[in-house]
């Protein structure tokens, strides 16, 4: 459970809360399982309800510093003030994606890279490409409209994109 929770929040003192608070609440309510589902199931179905109570408390305000900061990094992506077209096309990747699942390496590189995304971007990625939440359901969670949501994941796939051609693919 600690994985999962990491993995959907990426801060390990927060994540051994959602668990604690997890566990607790299961005990608390053990009447009323129903053994429909295993009790791992069980468990992981009230993390994720917690994991996205945690959210939602989190991003209600973001403070007008992050908006800026957030903003700062997406120009250097762009060849004009207008954000008209891409600066630079995206490199020709040559790689066996099965062979990137199993290398761990990458894949530590890969939540560095992700560490480096703004808070928000790096949570609407996570819970929609990670997670596989429907757009609805991220929204909610993240108090965004869709339009916002869809600016943050192109940003966030801009920024990794980056990320991953300068410290991986150019090896």
């Amino acid at each position: 459970m600690y994985a999962y929770a990491l993995k959907s929040i990426a801060q390990p003192d927060q994540a051994q809360n959602l668990v604690q608070e997890t566990l607790l609440s299961a005990l608390q309510n053990r009447a009323h399982f129903q053994g429909k589902s295993s009790e791992q199931t069980w468990l992981i179905g009230i993390l994720k309800h917690k994991i996205a109570d945690y959210l939602r408390l989190t991003y209600r305000e973001v403070p007008a510093s992050q908006l800026v900061e957030a903003d700062m990094h997406v120009e250097q992506f762009f060849d004009n003030a207008d954000y008209g077209h891409l600066a630079k096309a995206p490199g020709n990747w040559q790689f066996n994606p099965a062979a990137l699942l199993e290398n761990k390496e990458f894949w530590q590189l890969f939540q560095d890279c992700m560490g480096r995304l703004p808070d928000k971007a790096a949570q609407a990625f996570r819970l929609r490409k990670l997670e596989a939440m429907q757009s609805e359901e991220i929204c909610k969670i993240l108090g965004v409209s869709s339009t916002n949501l869809w600016v943050l994941l192109y940003r966030a796939r801009l920024q990794l994109r980056q990320c991953l051609e300068q410290n991986w693919f150019k090896q």
